[in-house]
């Protein structure tokens, strides 16, 4: 699923939405530090009152809510794998019968419980139904309001969500007039913040594909491995930062640890300018060719096909791998490059790191920043100073 897909399918998560139907929902109480079920219930979700259908369909956007490759992943099903889990999805997706829906996620739940033990007390929630998604006759996508027909496929969604140990509060009984301490022992469910979660199929511009899993990790470049490997069995993934990482590391492999700026600015350029270009849905990879052409076009020296492939296999023990171009170079528009020192941290978006110069002078190194106008700190303009003019006074 790529974003528009991903936030198509959360933005229907609303009552009274013809778009997208949960039929069932399931919910199965965990205690802590136990590996069994201690409540399941199973119920239409229109016997729900509004106030708790609205508090799940806000459950269930956060969990298709984040970045791809950093919050949301989208994975390949291992083949052949032992109780495989995606025999399970695709059974109880196709479960007539309610029970035998209930059967299916029970099973999904007692791999859950084998792979980890939780210390605090969870609650596993489950829901089916139908989402569709609005197509022209001609083909492609349109809005609700022009549809002419749409793409159906029935759908499950899973939602883990850990409990909250109950206030303890002292309240003033106006009645009695006293003092009396509230006692609250229910334990109260944090929808707000799902601890992990998956959708089972994905969906391409409304079709769906039931060999690939949407796993939702609770935080940012943290899969939970096991999860993916045990529970879903799922292929191994790589996050938007290990991507990064591969990608520096086999730059420096290939063209050596010193780069200067302007190179470096070249390289995030000529990046970002391929994903601009990728017209495709599925997103932009660059493998071995095309990082050795990016460096090449940016300027780097002595850099051919074998170095790059050495350096493919040095970094990552395979020659044919590819990087997504999305999780390598900075976002344009919402992230920066960090440059450390040890004077100060400094963050700079890509396109203006060529303005950024590290200079040696009278024997010590200087970041220098090229501006277009006078610089402002804390409201004071900053008086320019002639380098070179300095150097020499201090000389005499």
């Amino acid at each position: 699923m790529n974003k528009k897909d991903i936030a198509h399918m959360r933005n229907q998560f609303k009552l009274d939405n013809d778009l997208l139907t949960v039929t069932d929902i399931s919910n199965a109480y965990v205690m802590k530090e136990t590996d069994e079920i201690y409540h399941q219930q199973t119920m239409p979700f229109e016997l729900l009152e509004d106030e708790q259908k609205e508090m799940f369909m806000t459950n269930f956007k956060k969990v298709l809510t984040g970045q791809l490759d950093e919050k949301l992943f989208e994975l390949a099903f291992q083949k052949d794998a032992d109780d495989s889990s995606q025999l399970t999805l695709h059974q109880g997706l196709l479960s007539d019968a309610s029970a035998d829906w209930t059967a299916q996620m029970e099973k999904i739940v007692q791999k859950m419980l084998a792979n980890k033990t939780y210390d605090f007390d969870i609650v596993i929630t489950f829901i089916r139904g139908e989402y569709n998604r609005p197509v022209k006759k001609g083909g492609g996508m349109t809005e609700e309001s022009d549809r002419d027909a749409v793409y159906a496929n029935p759908f499950i969604l899973c939602s883990i969500n850990k409990t909250l140990d109950p206030k303890k509060e002292l309240l003033f009984d106006y009645v009695e007039k006293e003092f009396k301490y509230n006692i609250v022992v229910d334990p109260i469910i944090n929808l707000q913040a799902p601890i992990a979660g998956f959708l089972f199929p994905v969906f391409h511009e409304g079709t769906a594909d039931v060999n690939r899993i949407l796993y939702a990790a609770a935080k940012a470049n943290e899969p939970d491995t096991d999860f993916i490997a045990d529970v879903l069995t799922a292929e191994e993934v790589m996050t938007a930062q290990e991507d990064k990482a591969v990608f520096e590391e086999i730059v420096k492999e290939a063209a050596g640890e010193k780069i200067n700026t302007e190179t470096l600015a070249n390289v995030y350029e000529e990046i970002h300018r391929a994903v601009e270009e990728h017209e495709e849905d599925e997103p932009r990879t660059l493998d071995s060719r095309d990082v050795e052409n990016v460096l090449q076009s940016s300027g780097v020296k002595e850099v051919d096909s074998e170095k790059v492939r050495d350096a493919f296999k040095t970094v990552i023990d395979d020659e044919q791998y590819e990087l997504k171009a999305e999780n390598v170079v900075p976002k344009y528009t919402s992230k920066s490059i960090k440059i450390k020192t040890k004077v100060a941290d400094i963050a700079i978006s890509p396109q203006d790191l060529k303005y950024v110069k590290q200079i040696e002078m009278n024997g010590k190194l200087h970041l220098m920043l090229e501006v277009p106008e006078n610089t402002v700190i804390e409201g004071f303009e900053m008086i320019p100073e002639a380098l070179a003019q300095k150097a020499e006074d201090k000389e005499e």
